[in-house]
């Protein structure tokens, strides 16, 4: 498969970050000098500032290494998409020992990650809505365990703009998978995801 996305950078540290980020999302990815040729292929390229002069491409994307690299990797995705906001956001939720937390646009995953505190994924919750555009936004929260399911739908009624909807919705047939005759065990990112997918019952927003 062809790499759609171009890191150019000689920069350690924003090559680090960023193929970390890429790789965590499992996205493929080309790299490249900045002052080389760059591939039919791509459709974007993600450089730094000091090296943004030396790229010819018509898509260019600049990365501050002192920066969150899950931004500009978002960015990219809404360039090969063809997309400058998404009609629907979704952040599914799958509350636990840990929480994994999925963003997808339009169905499909944007991002992914696991969270140590419920704190921590309220504020990423937030933040990740904020900063991705859509006509509509929707967080969907799993019951597996109920009162942190509650507790997580409350805070979040409280800080999220009215037209943010919030479901609670059942776990069944999210924490595993099923392929050639087994069952395995899959993250709670992917829980999340599947989570994020499904239809679960409407919480009334606060007044």
């Amino acid at each position: 498969m062809s790499q759609k996305i171009a890191v150019a950078t000689v920069s350690g540290k924003a090559y680090y970050l960023l193929v970390n980020e890429l790789k965590q999302r499992k996205l493929s990815f080309l790299s490249c000098l900045p002052q080389k040729p760059i591939s039919p292929s791509v459709q974007v390229v993600i450089t730094t500032a000091n090296e943004r002069h030396l790229v010819d491409h018509p898509n260019v994307l600049v990365f501050d290494p002192e920066s969150d690299p899950s931004d500009v990797v978002t960015r990219a995705l809404q360039v090969i998409q063809n997309k400058t906001a998404y009609k629907e956001v979704t952040v599914g939720i799958d509350p636990g020992k840990n929480f994994g937390v999925a963003v997808l646009g339009d169905g499909k995953v944007i991002k992914k990650m696991q969270i140590l505190s419920l704190e921590k994924t309220v504020d990423t919750v937030l933040m990740e809505l904020k900063k991705t555009p859509s006509q509509t936004k929707h967080v969907k929260i799993g019951n597996g365990i109920p009162e942190l399911a509650e507790e997580i739908a409350a805070r979040l009624d409280l800080s999220l703009p009215r037209d943010v909807s919030i479901e609670i919705v059942s776990e069944a047939g999210t924490s595993t998978l099923r392929g050639d005759g087994f069952r395995k065990k899959v993250t709670d990112a992917d829980s999340a995801t599947e989570i994020g997918r499904k239809n679960g019952t409407m919480k009334p927003r606060r007044n």
